[in-house]
């Protein structure tokens, strides 16, 4: 008896794997792929201040129509640098983006015409002073642009143009300046990188023109004008080079 009843175990033990063998067989479970990292494209909106310095070159010239020495002094470079400060504010859709700065800039520009110019030099002669030449300067200039430009993620590439203000100053070397506040427009153009969440750096380039104006009104500092009234007319034009940081605050 005992023999039969290990015999029909072992049958059915038998059966059994056979049975298993038949059945089909659950597929493996794949292996899950890692989710890849996407990092988030930098958002350009919000309010930005920062601060700005760089180089600034341009030109003058000194006219007067009336003058019977010529009419003017020729124009002439002007160079030196400049530092200041920078607040704008920026909207952004897509990759679109559009925004207001503004900016103020202490500077050192500054130059001079060639001595030998009458126009600057006859009224240091009539004063019996010799190696004088007219001078334009300007120590602060500031704007107040808009800004169109199209970021690719952490680079924002614009455009810009706006209004210009600024000083300048005219009267011949170790005489008295006389000083205007002008008003004019500026254009230009430029590229900003982000370098963290909230920090960028620019380069751009800004070309400013404030015109003409009356600033010479006396002859002794204010070029020869033989009618003794002197009414030269000053133009002053720029071009800037500048760097700048800048901290955005989030919306």
């Amino acid at each position: 008896m005992r023999r039969l009843f290990l015999t029909a175990a072992v049958l059915a033990a038998a059966a059994g794997q056979a049975l298993a063998a038949d059945l089909p067989q659950p597929a493996p479970s794949p292996m899950r792929a890692p989710i890849p990292y996407i990092a988030p494209v930098f958002n350009w909106a919000g309010i930005y201040a920062g601060v700005n310095g760089g180089y600034g070159f341009g030109s003058s010239t000194w006219s007067d129509p009336a003058n019977a020495a010529g009419g003017g002094s020729g124009n002439f470079h002007l160079n030196g640098g400049m530092i200041g400060g920078t607040l704008g504010v920026n909207f952004q859709a897509n990759w679109f983006v559009v925004g207001v700065e503004t900016d103020l800039d202490w500077q050192g520009e500054k130059g001079t015409s060639g001595v030998g110019n009458l126009f600057c030099a006859a009224p240091a002669t009539a004063a019996g002073v010799t190696g004088l030449s007219c001078q334009t300067r300007s120590d602060w200039i500031g704007t107040a642009r808009g800004r169109v430009g199209a970021a690719i993620d952490r680079l924002l590439f614009y455009a810009t143009a706006g209004a210009a203000y600024g000083n300048v100053q005219a009267g011949l070397t170790s005489l008295p300046t006389q000083s205007t506040t002008r008003f004019g427009w500026s254009a230009g153009a430029g590229v900003e990188a982000a370098f963290s969440a909230n920090w960028t750096a620019k380069f751009e380039y800004l070309y400013a023109d404030l015109g003409h104006g009356a600033n010479c009104n006396t002859l002794a500092s204010c070029g020869f004008d033989p009618t003794g009234v002197a009414n030269n007319s000053v133009k002053f034009t720029e071009n800037m080079l500048r760097v700048g940081v800048n901290y955005k605050f989030n919306f």
